[in-house]
């Protein structure tokens, strides 16, 4: 037991002595930060299968051209990184090319680890360093022809990617600041919540404002009437810090986004995230439409349908129960896109846990027994109850987003 201790603390002095020499900083500082800013960046969501050692890779990305893998991070010098300079992986951050210079895909979000500061960098890097490695081989581009020519690249980056470091804007707070170097870089929102051009690159002058994820749609995020507009500061805090807040219980990939990622974020980057976020609307801010009208054809079924399924768990007026069964009333991301509300109804689903709030109510699944017709209408009718208005839900959507839950 002491030889295994003693070669334990060997292997620790090692590496932390070689990040001490090249980053000529306090090493185990160095990595405890790195530590965060990998919670910060989540980088468990692509670099961590299931069931795996830490960072070993493996993890499928499904993207519009084909499939992906997150690579084996971990410092193994054949599989991993472990003969990477901390050059060359600033470079993977900042400039998005590997150690042989080969453009990396879209899919690991340097668009947005460009804003990252070197400083950062250098403790990510240092905890990196720190972790086990593990001898995986992982093929990371499985894309079909011609997407998995790496030529094709230079043009989507000429497109889709503008390198540099973030810059604070001196007309905002220190909070507001930190809030958008986050949301913008570490954080990389936008990686899921910016709709995508034909390229699959954000949209130009559409941050945040929602984006189609397969059979779930990450929301609108910016003070809107269909994204987060009714929500204050502190509801933004408590659900990326639980995954519950009043209005919302997280469920499919946010939930693993706060898992893995903002349950662990200190109080006052909450904070800044959500000051940063309130800020948001803009020229493109949607006014409130008025609702159905409740002699609707689909709101009489839907009236129907919600009694006799849903408002066991949700209540009657759609009031559910805190931080059990979500809201349903006067609800901002009800009025939204309605593909996450129709894959939640088709399929069920299981919300996330956290420290802070270890339950994870389930929602069964329905759509066994729901016509597409039946799923439209009673969607229909939540979205234009209890101070709810958004347009109908037509059978047509429902039977794609069924569809695409079958692949």
């Amino acid at each position: 037991m002491k030889i295994i201790l003693l070669s334990a603390y060997t292997l620790m002095f090692m590496v932390v002595t070689s990040v001490r020499a090249e980053s000529g900083g306090d090493s185990w500082d160095l990595v405890s930060k790195g530590r965060y800013i990998a919670q910060l960046g989540d980088c468990t969501a692509c670099h961590t299968q299931p069931g795996k050692p830490l960072f070993s890779g493996g993890v499928t990305i499904d993207t519009p051209f084909g499939r992906l893998v997150g690579a084996n991070i971990t410092p193994d010098p054949e599989t991993g990184i472990g003969k990477w300079t901390f050059a060359d992986f600033e470079n993977a951050m900042h400039k998005g090319h590997n150690r042989k210079g080969e453009l990396l895909y879209g899919a690991m979000p340097f668009t947005a680890y460009t804003k990252v500061t070197s400083d950062d960098n250098r403790a990510l890097w240092a905890y990196l360093q720190s972790v086990q490695p593990i001898n995986r081989v992982v093929e990371t581009n499985q894309l079909p022809f011609p997407f998995n020519l790496r030529t094709s690249l230079y043009l989507w980056n000429s497109i889709n990617f503008s390198e540099g470091v973030y810059k604070p804007d001196a007309k905002q707070s220190v909070e507001w600041n930190r809030g958008a170097y986050l949301v913008q870089g570490l954080g990389h929102c936008g990686t899921c919540h910016t709709p995508k051009n034909v390229l699959g690159g954000d949209k130009a002058n559409h941050d945040l404002r929602g984006n189609l994820l397969g059979s779930w749609y990450a929301p609108d995020i910016t003070n809107v009437h269909t994204g987060i507009g009714a929500w204050s500061q502190k509801d933004l805090v408590e659900y990326l810090k639980t995954g519950t807040n009043r209005y919302d219980i997280a469920s499919g990939p946010m939930a693993e986004a706060i898992e893995n990622s903002t349950q662990y974020w200190k109080d006052e980057d909450l904070i800044a995230t959500a000051i940063y976020l309130k800020s948001l609307a803009g020229a493109n801010k949607k006014e409130k439409p008025a609702p159905l009208s409740s002699n609707d054809r689909q709101m009489i079924n839907g009236k129907a349908i919600y009694a006799d399924r849903c408002s066991g768990c949700h209540v009657s007026q759609g009031e559910g129960i805190p931080h059990l069964f979500p809201q349903l009333a006067n609800t901002p991301l009800v009025n939204g896109d309605p593909t996450s509300l129709i894959h939640v109804v088709l399929a069920g689903s299981r919300a996330g846990g956290t420290t802070a709030a270890p339950t994870r109510p389930a929602m069964p699944a329905l759509g066994w027994n729901l016509t597409d017709q039946n799923v439209a209408d009673v969607l229909t009718f939540i979205r234009n109850s209890w101070n709810n208005s958004a347009p109908a839900v037509n059978a047509s959507r429902v039977k794609e987003v069924r569809e695409k839950l079958k692949e």
